[in-house]
């Protein structure tokens, strides 16, 4: 296990006046190797709904899969499309089912869910563990997390646009790349408001020396 080699992601979810915004760089490792810079770790999994991710690659694409099928799945069965809540827990149980089924390689995969339905836009923080928790102001998951969170604390408002936290979503992904390895290579935001799910940013950025 001391030579089992570790994934690392830097991911941000921001909750705002008028939205949530999610984003996360773009550097893929393997130990000390980079293996990807243009990793896709925010992706739009339906007309209401994107996540973040972080962990082991091929479990968090395999989920990835699994939640666009179920939601559409539900949709059509219900004729009516999923709330927030009910896609976050559709997701933490795939995840809770993920990470217990009997393997020498357990699933580790963690999500940030931003989404929106009737009641408005909401954020959730879903753990490898399944575990669901809706974030009510700001939430950073991988390796870069720490950094991010200490500009999260001194500059997060609660009345804040989409437009300033866009901002602070890539001044928290540049702080966490300058100081953590596993994180780099650019900065990929999804902004979700009540009309839209847009991808605002794609971007580089350099990390200096």
């Amino acid at each position: 296990m001391e030579n089992q080699l570790k994934t690392g992601t830097t991911t941000i979810g921001i909750v705002c006046k008028d939205g949530v915004v999610l984003a996360a760089d773009r550097r893929a490792t393997a130990g000390h190797m980079i293996v990807d810079k243009k990793a896709e770790k925010t992706h739009i999994i339906s007309d209401n709904f994107a996540v973040t991710i972080a962990g082991t690659v091929s479990d968090a694409q395999l989920v990835i899969k699994l939640i666009r099928a179920e939601l559409k799945l539900k949709e059509v069965r219900t004729y009516k499309a999923p709330t927030a809540k009910e896609a976050a827990n559709l997701l933490g149980g795939i995840l809770y089912g993920n990470l217990r089924r009997p393997s020498m390689f357990p699933g580790i995969a963690h999500f940030l869910l931003g989404g929106k339905d009737k009641e408005g836009t909401h954020l959730y923080d879903l753990f490898p563990d399944g575990s669901v928790t809706q974030i009510r102001d700001y939430v950073s998951s991988g390796s870069g997390s720490v950094f991010a969170y200490g500009v999260l604390e001194t500059q997060y408002k609660s009345d804040m646009l989409t437009s300033e936290a866009v901002k602070l979503a890539v001044k928290c992904v540049n702080t966490a790349l300058q100081r953590d390895s596993a994180s780099g290579n650019g900065v990929d935001v999804i902004v979700i408001n009540n009309k839209d799910i847009r991808r605002v940013v794609q971007r580089e950025l350099v990390c200096q020396l």
